[in-house]
C-alpha cells in the first residue's frame, strides 16, 4: 500500500476514535462555555447562547453527565461555566464534583441564560457570549465538536482558527475507498493504531455492560436479550444498543467516538468485538476488523456530514457488518456486497435527535448490516438499479451521501420545526 495513503488511515484512526463522555452535541457546547469563562476570567453572570438547529434538536433531549440529571442547552452551558475543564475538551465535565453538581443547579436558578437560534445557515455552530459586570468575553465553536474558530474578550480577538467546512483534522479523507480501507487493515502494523483501539474495546465494552445491567433510558439492550435470545446476532445488537442506553442517560462511562458520535462509535465496534468473542479469533484479527468497521463507517460518513437529517447509527451498522464480514474471512468482495446489502435495507432513517430512542435505532442497523453479511453468504444480493443501490460501490455510497446531505435537508428543518412546535 501506498505510505502516503497507509499514514493517512492511521491519521484518520487517531483523529476519529477520542474519548468522550456524555452525548457530543451538549458535551461540545459545555467545551464552549468552558473556554468562555476562562477567557472571562470570571462565573458569567449572564450568558447568550447562539446554537444552529442540529444542535437544538440534539441537546434537547439528553442528560448532560454529572449534572444531577438535568437536560438541555442550559444545562449543558452552565455545567461548562460552574465546573467544566476546556482542556479536556469532549472530557470537560469528566472531573465534575458532588459540590459542584449542586453548584450547577444552583446557578441555573439563579442566572440568566438565553438561547437563540442561529441563521448563519451553519449545520453547526455554537456562540458562547458572557458577561460579568462591565466584562465580556465570546466564544465561537462551528464544523466540528472541538473547533473553536474565535475567542475574544470586551471586543478584541485573543484567538483566531480555521472555520473551512464540516470535516475536522488534517488527514485525507478523501482518500477512503473501501478497497484501500480493506487493503489497509490487512496490512498496516497494529503498533500504530494499538492503543487507539485497545481504548474503544475497553471503554465502550465498559459502557454496553453498564447499560445491560444498569436501569438507563427504554432499556432497548435489555429488551432484547430478554425477549430475543442470546444468539451472537442478538447480543451483538443489544451491547450496542445497551451502550446507548447508557450514554444517552446520564451514564458517567466516556466512550471512544467515531465521527464525531458516541453512538456511532459503540454501533462499530461492540458487534464486532461481539462476534470475534463468538468465534475466537486472535487479539491481532480484532484490531484489525475494528480498523475496517471504524474506517468504512468514516468513509459512510465523510459525504453525508457530521450532523443531517439522515441517522448517523446507519453508516456505523453498515460498518459493523463489514468488519464482522472481515472477522469471517471476508475481504474486498464480501465486504463490498454487505455495505451495498445494509445501505439498500436501512437507508432514509431520520434523525430527529439525540434521546433515548437512539438505541432502538442502533439495534435495526446493526441488524441491517448483519442480514447485508448474511445475504451474500447465501447467494443473495441487491443489484445495481435497486433504488439508490448503483454499479459500484463507490458510486452506491455517492448515492447515500447525496440522499443525506442534499436530498434531506428540507426533512432536517421539518424535523426541528416539529421538535420546536413550530
Amino acid at each position: 500500500m501506498d505510505k502516503n495513503v497507509s499514514d493517512a488511515f492511521t491519521a484518520i484512526l487517531k483523529e476519529e476514535l477520542i474519548p468522550a463522555m456524555g452525548c457530543t452535541e451538549p458535551i461540545s457546547l459545555a467545551y464552549a462555555a468552558a473556554a468562555a469563562r476562562r477567557a472571562l476570567g470570571a462565573l458569567p453572570e449572564s450568558a447568550e447562547i447562539t446554537v444552529s438547529g442540529n444542535i437544538i434538536k440534539n441537546v434537547k433531549s439528553v442528560i448532560v453527565p454529572h449534572t444531577g440529571g438535568l437536560r438541555g442547552i442550559e444545562a449543558a452551558a452552565a455545567a461548562g461555566f460552574v465546573a467544566g475543564d476546556e482542556t479536556r475538551q469532549l472530557e470537560v465535565l469528566a472531573s465534575v464534583t458532588e459540590d459542584e453538581v449542586r453548584a450547577i443547579t444552583e446557578y441555573l436558578a439563579s442566572h440568566a441564560i438565553t438561547v437563540t437560534k442561529s441563521e448563519s445557515g451553519r449545520l453547526f455552530e455554537i456562540i458562547v457570549l458572557v458577561r460579568t459586570g462591565e466584562h465580556t468575553s465570546k466564544v465561537t465553536l462551528a464544523d466540528s465538536h472541538t473547533n473553536i474558530v474565535s475567542v475574544e474578550r470586551d471586543g478584541q480577538t485573543l484567538y483566531l482558527g480555521d472555520c473551512g467546512g464540516e470535516a475536522h483534522g488534517a488527514a485525507d479523507r478523501s482518500l477512503l475507498s473501501i478497497e484501500r480501507i480493506v487493503d489497509y487493515a490487512e496490512h498496516v502494523r497494529l503498533d500504530e493504531v494499538r492503543d487507539v483501539i485497545a481504548r474503544q474495546i475497553e471503554y465502550n465494552t465498559a459502557i454496553a455492560k453498564a447499560g445491560l445491567t444498569g436501569d438507563y433510558g427504554a432499556g432497548i439492550g435489555r429488551i432484547l436479550m430478554m425477549t430475543n435470545g442470546n444468539s451472537v446476532s442478538n447480543r451483538a445488537k443489544a451491547w450496542a444498543a445497551a451502550g446507548s442506553d447508557a450514554r444517552m442517560n446520564g451514564c458517567e462511562l466516556p466512550v471512544v467516538i467515531n465521527s464525531g458520535s458516541g453512538n456511532q462509535g459503540m454501533t462499530a465496534s461492540l458487534p464486532v468485538i461481539v462476534y470475534a468473542n463468538e468465534l475466537g479469533v486472535s487479539e491481532d484479527e480484532l484490531y484489525r476488523a475494528l480498523i475496517v468497521s471504524n474506517l468504512v463507517t468514516v468513509r459512510l460518513k465523510t459525504g453525508i456530514g457530521c450532523l443531517s437529517a439522515y441517522c448517523g447509527a446507519i453508516s456505523a451498522g453498515c460498518g459493523a457488518g463489514a468488519g464482522v464480514t472481515y472477522l469471517y474471512g471476508g475481504r474486498y468482495n464480501e465486504i463490498a456486497h454487505t455495505i451495498v446489502n445494509a445501505v439498500a435495507i436501512n437507508s432514509g432513517v431520520v434523525c430527529d435527535g439525540a434521546k433515548a430512542s437512539c438505541a432502538a435505532k442502533i439495534a435495526s442497523a446493526v441488524d441491517a448490516g448483519l442480514l447485508g453479511m448474511y445475504m451474500y453468504m447465501h447467494g443473495s444480493q441487491f443489484t445495481g438499479g435497486d433504488g439508490i443501490v448503483t454499479k459500484g460501490i463507490e458510486n452506491t455510497i455517492e448515492n447515500v451521501s447525496r440522499l443525506a446531505r442534499d436530498g434531506m435537508r428540507e426533512t432536517d428543518r421539518e424535523i426541528l420545526n416539529i421538535m420546536m412546535g413550530c
